[in-house]
């Protein structure tokens, strides 16, 4: 299917002449990667009721046949054998409608990825991504070498041109396909989310519509795969740019819109979701997705009486449902009685599964057992620290029991300067708000409280305290939350100077000391469990920073700052 076969199919859409609307299916379909079965069943039955509903064409995702992204799967002969059956498959079981299916393609010793147009068994034409993302959490360039060609192939007499995701964020692809005759764009899409990514993405959409002349039709991924979310939020983009279909944003969805005279109408404009509803639903989505394809029974989580614990908690209940979560308090004799009864209160409203375990017997065990060797010495941060990582041990122990998963608690503002222990509140199997900032954590809790009122007042407007000691407070050890937050997000998410972030307006101190605090956490946070990315940029793929590093940025490097402060 190289250039021969393209300017065939270029030729058989210049002479044929639509009387009727082209009507295009869109499958917003939840992919499990690797299951190349279970996907191929999804779409040969998406296709068969898209043709009952009178659709010509089902357009489906980037990589819709294996799942996305099949990371270094793609290295493996085999699994390009392995989707070359299914593609074959599918094909078999697809008749009466057109079928534009993305996949991995093997071909002369290059790999790329594809998107290739089915019907009645036939493969009636093949596109090779001409653009390869190589930033953030994309590494395409690892593993798949660039097409070459425009293919533009009829469809019910529409002169349609193929388009990969990232082929339409920057000009070059579109616009060639619509120099070979394309009156119509049809894009397979697995762009995952950030907040707000979707405006972002009808902005770009808009460039490429209004370069071209021509309308697109946008077909994206929906689910969770691991740290990434895919929100769905399929559209179509008329030729000046406005968007006339918009589907549900994650949800798994059949929608269908009308091309005809250069036109594209349809009933279905899904409302653009808040920034509270967009943060809250993804990370819904991404537990849901994470627990279910990876087969665990349910969630264990660590309640404190903190809002952390409790914005987690909510989020898996409405993830998974009541009855497959737990929750576990585990005092010591410096939890407050508010935040026992605030969890008790919690869970009673959530309906989850509730028990205590008090842990002073055991740090009478371990004080016992280390006095020899802390005899003398001040009682400090290793103390507090036994009591997380004791928590870490019962938490484990019950997920080794019941085969549920623990679902750790931790910010994004705490990982980013360390305040958390290893083995103890950050021992579990996946971070669910790990790149949710603090005072997002605050926003998510209060709508999630709109919802319904399950979140205890006291929870949201005490000051936030770990409670390894008496009286203590984060801010003890941290600037202001508000502070922090803003300081991160410019350093890592930004890559703003120290200079650059101190003239904006954050104080100069504590720049210093959060810049300083977030080099030396490296370490831990490549021992963090996976998370759930929903900014720009998350402590995930697409943050590959060296433990070992001595680089400074100028003004970086604090005075001798005392370690008292840190939790571990």
């Amino acid at each position: 299917m190289g250039k021969a076969f393209v300017a065939d199919c270029i030729i058989e859409a210049q002479i044929h002449s639509h009387i009727s609307p082209l009507n295009i299916a869109i499958a917003q379909l939840n992919a499990v990667l690797g299951d190349l079965a279970g996907n191929v069943r999804q779409i040969a039955a998406l296709a068969a009721e898209a043709r009952a509903q009178g659709a010509d064409v089902l357009l489906t995702p980037e990589l819709a046949l294996c799942g996305y992204p099949p990371e270094d799967l793609l290295l493996r002969p085999d699994f390009y054998v392995a989707c070359e059956c299914a593609l074959s498959s599918l094909a078999s079981q697809v008749s009466g409608i057109d079928v534009v299916v993305g996949h991995p393609l093997a071909e002369d010793g290059r790999y790329f990825n594809a998107a290739t147009v089915i019907r009645d068994g036939v493969r009636r034409a093949t596109y090779r991504k001409q653009l390869l993302p190589n930033y953030e959490v994309f590494d395409e360039a690892r593993y798949f070498s660039a097409g070459k060609e425009s293919c533009v192939v009829d469809i019910a007499g529409v002169p349609c041109g193929l388009a990969i995701c990232a082929d339409v964020w920057e000009a070059g692809a579109a616009e060639a396909a619509r120099r070979a005759g394309a009156e119509l764009l049809l894009v397979l899409n697995a762009s995952p989310l950030h907040l707000h990514k979707h405006l972002e993405r009808v902005e770009v959409l808009r460039q490429r519509t209004v370069a071209t002349g021509i309308p697109l039709v946008y077909a994206n991924l929906v689910g969770g795969q691991d740290e990434l979310v895919f929100d769905g939020a399929s559209l179509a983009l008329d030729s000046t740019g406005v968007v006339q279909m918009r589907l549900p944003s994650f949800k798994s969805s059949l929608g269908f819109v009308l091309f005809e005279s250069g036109r594209l109408t349809s009933s279905v404009l899904a409302p653009v979701l808040s920034e509270e509803e967009e943060a809250y639903q993804a990370l819904v989505l991404g537990v849901r997705d994470y627990i279910g394809k990876n087969g665990f029974p349910g969630v264990i989580i660590g309640l404190s009486g903190g809002i952390d614990s409790a914005l987690v908690l909510c989020i898996a209940v409405d993830a998974l449902g009541a009855d497959k979560v737990r929750a576990v308090m585990m005092p010591s004799p410096y939890t407050a009685q508010m935040s026992l009864d605030d969890a008790r209160a919690l869970a009673e409203a959530l309906g989850v599964r509730y028990d205590e375990i008090p842990i002073a017997p055991a740090m009478q065990v371990f004080e016992t057992m280390l006095s020899g060797e802390f005899a003398g010495l001040p009682a400090d941060t290793t103390e507090e620290n036994l009591q997380a990582r004791i928590r870490g041990m019962i938490l484990m122990a019950l997920s080794n029991k019941s085969g549920a998963l623990v679902l750790t608690t931790g910010n994004k503002s705490e990982m980013a300067v360390g305040y958390a222990t290893l083995y103890g509140d950050m021992a579990g199997g996946f971070a669910v708000i790990k790149d949710v900032y603090k005072t997002l954590v605050y926003r998510l809790s209060r709508y999630r409280n709109t919802v319904s009122a399950v979140i205890p007042e006291n929870i949201i407007t005490r000051p936030p305290s770990a409670e390894l000691k008496p009286g203590q407070t984060d801010q003890d050890s941290l600037p202001p939350y508000e502070v922090l937050d803003a300081i991160v997000k410019a350093y890592m998410e930004e890559n703003r100077g120290v200079r650059e972030i101190i003239a904006a307006g954050q104080p100069e101190e504590a720049v210093k000391r959060v810049v300083h605090l977030l080099r030396i956490a490296e370490y831990k946070r490549r021992q963090a469990p996976a998370g759930i990315r929903i900014t720009p940029r998350g402590f995930g793929k697409d943050w590959r920073y060296p433990i070992t590093n001595r680089y400074r940025d100028a003004l970086s490097e604090p005075a001798l700052w005392e370690r008292g402060y840190e939790k571990d």
